[in-house]
């Protein structure tokens, strides 16, 4: 696994902004190994997970103002996002203060109306803008990071590796747009983009596709999830988990490609163990500025 070089700088208590799934409770346990106690904002709506032993408060999610008072009573002066949000917040939801209308005017208009990328750096900005240093979560818990190589018994063959180089161009160029982070090649052929949906929900548009007959029986292909490029990494890095790895099985797919030390592995002995036990490979690949594998040949 990759460790860190050193610990974290955080400056005064550390502040977690946590969204859905377990992610943010692996870095609230990883904090508390390094001798920090966490302050916990669930997000209302998102946070999903126990948070009993811990200092919390509700927060919704377009309240800068609230998230202020709160960090100033607890003296929080860094903070790491972690976890799913599935609502961006709207209008009637923010709540700014007046440093921020008068610092970070178009931070707020792109909380409104940006891509995913866009939003969390307009977010990175006010919360900077306000003096907080802002980590991220993979600087509080580097065990999550991907390696490159296999992660389990199983390896992408030759054909896998035509469906990889497929999938990462077009990974690439939806990330370019600001849309989503990964994509699906089937016998070479780029078959499914992520959207609004969603890893998990494209996967089942692929198993749509193959249960309908749109797909040939028997025809393999790879998920390949990617950093955007030139994407923000303090926040929103590709992921996966177990789900990930059942849905692509249920899918019909051969195995699952992320991006060594930019995508984030949840859960990864259940990866693992799970991978195994359904014959996929999961595997981490080291790019080039261009996006192509190491070693792999220009045409």
């Amino acid at each position: 696994m990759i460790a860190a070089a050193r610990a974290p700088a955080i400056k005064g208590r550390l502040g977690i902004l946590a969204g859905r799934g377990s992610f943010p409770q692996v870095v609230a346990a990883s904090a508390r190994a390094l001798e920090h106690n966490p302050f916990v904002f669930t997000i209302d709506g998102e946070a999903d997970q126990d948070w009993s032993g811990y200092d919390t408060a509700s927060l919704n999610i377009g309240n800068l103002s609230a998230f202020m008072d709160i960090a100033r009573r607890e003296s929080i002066g860094t903070v790491v996002l972690a976890g799913g949000i599935a609502r961006r917040p709207g209008l009637r939801d923010i709540r700014p203060t007046w440093a921020a209308l008068k610092s970070a005017p178009s931070a707020l208009k792109a909380l409104l109306s940006g891509g995913d990328d866009k939003i969390l750096r307009a977010a990175i900005h006010v919360l900077e803008t306000h003096g907080m240093c802002v980590l991220a979560a993979q600087e509080i818990a580097p065990d999550l990071l991907g390696e490159a190589g296999p992660l389990g018994d199983h390896r992408p063959g030759k054909s896998d590796q035509a469906n990889i180089a497929a999938a990462t161009q077009a990974a690439l160029a939806l990330g370019h747009l600001d849309i989503g982070q990964g994509a699906v090649a089937v016998s070479g052929r780029v078959i499914a983009l992520e959207g609004l949906e969603g890893t998990d929900g494209m996967l089942r548009r692929v198993a749509g596709l193959r249960a309908n007959g749109r797909l040939r029986a028997g025809s393999r292909g790879v998920l390949v999830k990617l950093c955007k490029p030139g994407q923000e990494q303090r926040a929103d890095l590709p992921a996966i988990g177990p789900d990930t790895v059942l849905n692509a099985h249920a899918s019909g797919l051969a195995g699952v490609a992320i991006e060594a030390g930019r995508s984030l592995v949840l859960e990864r002995d259940r990866v693992i163990a799970e991978a195994n036990r359904l014959g996929l490979f999961v595997t981490g690949l080291e790019l080039d500025q261009d996006g192509r594998q190491s070693g792999e040949r220009r045409s």
